[in-house]
């Protein structure tokens, strides 16, 4: 190994060190009696969002099987976060950086791939990502990183403070320190992968559940068991969801699956402002829109025990998307509905 790729492996665990844990907090829903849901706030990464993780780990992945020397170009295919987090370590190790993007993406994601030296190549839709990448790596002699096939296997599901023992660790003092399930939306595959993994590893009877907004495959494959199945259309939940399924989805390791409405997703997300005071991303509403339904299962049944979930970004990506009344009228549709079933089953008066 030279001296550069030493250097570089170094700059990226230095990262890691510097990085306090994410915070864990309970939400503050008393209707749910002897149930407690709990969100991870991964937005409080230096790039924002959940994929932080993810794109450090990736880089360490290629850069540990000498994949990417000091001139080679990096090319993901992503929906923009996790190529806002992959920007931010191309710079750290002086590396050019190429982004393939759904022409959807939120303009302020474009923006802060941008800021951190990434290049965008924008396609038409989802679907169109992975051989445009392809293509535009082999055309400039560059790596193409391939989250969608590499997320599950370069993070450490064994432990190494990756996220799944964060969340056990920081829930060893709540009155239910082994949450009775986790709920994570699937984008790769790889979180619920390595959720999925560690709680086998360690022998917790918790419960994994993966939520799939619309017009994303995951869902089918797992009901039916065909990883074959492809859909023409993109994922409107920006961030999660896929038109083909994905080698990082484990469909093994999961217990349930839910599909839920992107409409419930969105209103999901405007209702938890109104509760924590803070804008999130559409995707935390997917997920928590699917540990409410799982805690409302649980008082009707007798059950208590805790939930947790992820708050995966922050809204302010979004301003121009999801927290837009007119563009959610226009490409969503009507979310007042799931906004007034979550007032009368989950808020106090």
């Amino acid at each position: 190994m030279n001296d550069w790729t030493a250097d570089a492996i170094r700059q990226l665990t230095a990262d890691a060190h510097r990085s306090a844990d994410t915070h864990l907090f309970k939400l503050p829903l008393p209707r749910l009696s002897g149930v407690d849901i709990y969100l991870k706030d991964e937005s409080t990464h230096p790039t924002g969002s959940l994929k932080h993780r993810l794109a450090r780990s990736l880089f360490l992945y290629a850069l540990c099987n000498g994949k990417i020397k000091s001139d080679t170009t990096i090319v993901e295919a992503s929906s923009g976060s996790t190529a806002v987090s992959e920007a931010y370590f191309a710079r750290m190790i002086g590396v050019p950086f190429v982004a393939v993007l759904p022409k959807s993406t939120a303009k302020s994601k474009i923006k802060q791939i941008e800021f951190y030296g990434g290049q965008v190549h924008l396609v038409d839709s989802a679907p169109q990502m992975h051989s445009a990448s392809v293509e535009l790596a082999a055309s400039l002699g560059g790596y193409f990183m391939d989250q969608f096939t590499y997320a599950e296997r370069a993070t450490d599901w064994r432990g190494n403070n990756n996220i799944a023992e964060s969340i056990f660790t920081q829930m060893e003092r709540e009155p239910h320190p082994i949450p009775a399930h986790l709920i994570m939306s699937a984008g790769t595959g790889g979180t619920s992968a390595t959720l999925g993994r560690y709680i086998r590893y360690k022998g917790f009877q918790t419960k994994l559940t993966v939520v799939d907004p619309e017009n994303s495959v995951f869902y089918d494959s797992y009901v039916t068991g065909d990883r074959s199945l492809v859909s023409d259309k993109s994922s409107r939940i920006e961030g999660i969801g896929r038109p083909k399924v994905e080698h990082s989805f484990q469909p093994d390791i999961i217990d349930h699956m839910m599909q839920v409405p992107d409409a419930a997703s969105v209103a999901t997300m405007l209702w938890l402002e109104s509760l924590i005071g803070r804008k999130t991303g559409p995707s935390t509403g997917t997920n928590l829109w699917g540990a409410l339904m799982t805690a409302q299962k649980m008082v009707e049944a007798g059950q208590e025990g805790s939930i947790v979930t992820l708050l995966c970004d922050s809204g302010e990506r979004y301003l121009e998307t999801h927290h837009n009344p007119e563009w959610v009228r226009e490409c969503i549709g009507d979310c007042q509905t799931y906004i007034d079933q979550l007032n009368a089953n989950f808020r106090l008066a």
